[in-house]
């Protein structure tokens, strides 16, 4: 049966799975995700935990629905898995997508089998070596189908060529570079692992493993930073030419290093004047290099926008699997224990790690998808939330949607409404005035 047959006998439903890697090299200075250095002991159990989990709660999932038109490796950094069990993982991947039937699954899974042999002696191998270019595009076509985005999270300093190329191989499509900045004195100085000229060699490698959908990310309003140097780093991102670039302002978060070191007054921050001129030069610099600002944060080439993170904010539901995941499925959202060992221990009490959170309300719900529709440049679609909701946009936002079109941080038309450049830059502020009173 084609695939297309397939998903429609399976009654498909456009969803996505995601994936927690919680493991790094080294805790950034900034960070406050769930993520854990020097934990390396627990990485082949956690696998396998986690393989075990999407096998019991996907399953159901994928026979009422098909398989998820999106898989996203997050973390942590994916890529701090050795290579054993990067490929065990993505097996594990593919035999729940359903992606490893007949011979050209075979072809895939004996290039997985050499670059890993390859990355054993410490050499690069693309995938297909053995057979040519015919023979890689066969695995790739197995391991990937086009109606596939898989995404796999990167730290420069984590991969090289046999490890992109077995990712590659394994069914991974899009990678996402945590680059922040290239300039080397801010690397260290927020914690990360790599330099600017690793972060360069990993996107070369990357596009000679395969890769034709690359994002970067970068941060401004880091400690030290200026806007010259800002505008350094944004032409070195795009002289490498990605497909995809998101940036993030720098966030001080209870528990982190920078928080500790901002409550000892020794964390130096660029001024709100500052750091805002950083924004202005991004969201104008980008733009006019060809990436469309998508949401908020995010930026692309016209048909690279990220496919995942789009279903977060267009209400389409999602499974995640490892420890701290969340999920939304049929409007309940659920949560997995944070820790690496609360984790483990879940599944081996009851075989479930997954607890429901608060049930959400009309009125929460309504806010949650105002919310998240206006983060992207299409905003919040009349139908789509007539058809949610079962009343019009009208009815319940009429004069909060007045009130801020009237001070230019919302535009609207027949079709929805949306924030203006300047309702992108004050944001958290728009979305306050969403919030309904029950």
């Amino acid at each position: 049966m084609c695939a297309a047959a397939e998903e429609r006998a399976a009654g498909a439903r456009r969803w996505g799975l995601y994936v927690h890697l919680p493991f790094c090299r080294q805790k950034c200075f900034y960070c406050d995700f769930p993520s854990y250095a020097g934990k390396e002991s627990r990485m082949a159990a956690y696998v396998e935990a986690l393989l075990g989990e999407l096998a019991r709660e996907g399953a159901p999932l994928r026979a009422a629905w098909g398989p998820p038109r999106t898989v996203y490796l997050g973390g942590g950094t994916p890529t701090a898995l050795p290579p054993e069990l990067m490929e065990r993982l993505l097996a594990g991947l593919r035999d729940f997508l359903a992606v490893g039937r007949g011979p050209r699954a075979e072809a895939a899974r004996q290039d997985v089998s050499a670059v890993r042999a390859a990355a054993a002696a410490g050499q690069a191998a693309a995938p297909g070596a053995r057979g040519g270019a015919a023979s890689s595009d066969r695995a790739r076509d197995a391991a990937a189908s086009d109606a596939l985005e898989f995404t796999c999270e990167c730290n420069p300093g984590t991969v090289d060529a046999a490890y992109l190329s077995l990712l590659r191989a394994g069914g991974v499509n899009r990678l996402s570079f945590g680059v922040q900045t290239f300039d080397d004195a801010l690397l260290r100085r927020i914690g990360r692992i790599h330099t600017a000229a690793e972060a360069c060699v990993a996107v070369r490698q990357a596009r000679a493993a395969g890769f034709r959908n690359l994002s970067l990310d970068l941060m401004y309003g880091l400690p030290g930073q200026t806007r010259a140097g800002l505008e350094a780093s944004v032409r070195q991102a795009l002289a490498l030419a990605p497909q995809h670039i998101s940036i993030y302002g720098l966030q001080v978060e209870e528990g982190t290093a920078f928080a500790r070191a901002q409550a000892a007054g020794r964390l130096a921050l660029p001024s709100d004047e500052e750091s805002e001129a950083m924004y202005d030069y991004m969201t104008t610099a980008l733009p006019a290099a060809g990436y469309a600002r998508y949401e908020i944060s995010n930026f692309a080439r016209p048909g690279f926008e990220s496919r995942h993170n789009l279903g977060y904010w267009q209400d389409v539901p999602y499974l995640g699997v490892g420890a701290s995941a969340h999920s939304y499925l049929d409007g309940q959202r659920y949560e997995n224990p944070r820790g690496i060992e609360e984790y483990l221990a879940a599944l081996r009490e009851s075989g479930r790690a997954r607890r429901e959170e608060e049930p959400l309300t009309r009125a929460t719900s309504m806010e949650e998808f105002a919310f998240l529709a206006l983060r992207t440049a299409r905003g919040i679609d009349r139908a789509r939330f007539a058809a949610r909701f079962g009343c019009e946009l009208a009815s319940v936002y009429a004069d909060v949607i007045a009130r801020m079109c009237a001070r230019g941080f919302l535009e609207e038309d027949a079709q929805g409404v949306r924030l203006t450049p300047l309702g992108m830059k004050y944001g958290n502020w728009v979305f306050e005035a969403f919030l309904l009173d029950e």
